[in-house]
């Protein structure tokens, strides 16, 4: 029956004229303005999240607090209900044999469908959180939080209306390197369950995301804390004490392909 039925759904729902699939086909565009919070703990904590042979865990990550727009076509961006979401994704880094360093993501939180299923898609384990994030406006004002020295951004996500991270940052008026995912590419574990045979775990596939056309404002340094709140639901807490190491805020963008295996 599936072969004969002509449907134009990217993703579901499926019907035979595509419009109430929640996505379209890539390739995908983004754009975004985030702090970035990177951040040292104790590597050997991190075999719970980070699966055994994909290569030594450095000790760092990072938590990225994003406001992103999104877009297939460009009529997207008439309709900022579908093109815009707020995000936190958190990131370990791991090292390959060949000395190439990746992230990995074994955590990341969004409030909006579209990109929690183009996250899942990628192998990004995405799940329903709130994110807030201080926005930078290109005015002199007060209210503004131009990109200065001494100027306060703060960062806060919530899952299940409980905390799970805080950050507070203050320019320092100095420019910045890329952190996280705006620096390396991040590797993803594709892998859903077959409820043909619901005993059974997903075996999860590796892969990275094929993003290319990067684009970049200049990365602003702050000086900056990260608070993580234990959470009955959440597992980043089990990682012990996360020590700033850097952090920074901009502008980013990219173009999404798909993805390609590891």
């Amino acid at each position: 029956m599936a072969e004969i039925w002509k449907h134009q759904s990217f993703t579901p729902p499926l019907t035979t004229t595509g419009k109430a699939a929640l996505l379209p086909t890539p390739p995908w565009y983004y754009s975004a303005w985030a702090l970035n919070v990177g951040f040292s703990y104790d590597a050997t904590r991190a075999s719970t999240f980070v699966p055994e042979g994909l290569g030594r865990v450095t000790g760092n990550g990072c938590v990225h607090f994003v406001y992103w727009q999104a877009t297939a076509t460009s009529d997207d961006l008439l309709d900022p209900t579908m093109s815009q979401f707020r995000e936190t994704s958190f990131m370990l880094e791991v090292e390959q044999p060949d000395g190439e360093i990746y992230n990995y993501c074994p955590a990341m939180w969004v409030n909006q469908d579209a990109s929690l299923v183009r996250g899942i898609l990628q192998g990004l384990p995405k799940k329903t959180g709130n994110t807030w994030l201080t926005q930078s406006f290109p005015i002199a004002h007060p209210a503004a939080s131009p990109l200065a020295a001494g100027t306060k951004i703060g960062g806060v996500l919530s899952a299940r209306d409980r905390v799970v991270f805080e950050a507070q940052a203050v320019l320092t008026g100095e420019k910045s390197e890329a952190l996280g995912y705006t620096a390396r590419p991040t590797i993803g574990a594709i892998g859903m369950p077959d409820m043909r045979n619901p005993g059974s775990l997903p075996v999860p596939r590796f892969t990275r995301a094929d993003t290319r056309d990067f684009v970049y404002s200049e990365w602003h340094e702050a000086d900056a804390a990260l608070t993580v709140h234990p959470h009955p639901y959440e597992e980043v807490d089990s990682l012990g004490e996360l020590a700033v190491t850097r952090s920074n805020v901009g502008y980013f963008g990219f173009t999404l392909h798909g993805v390609i295996d590891v």
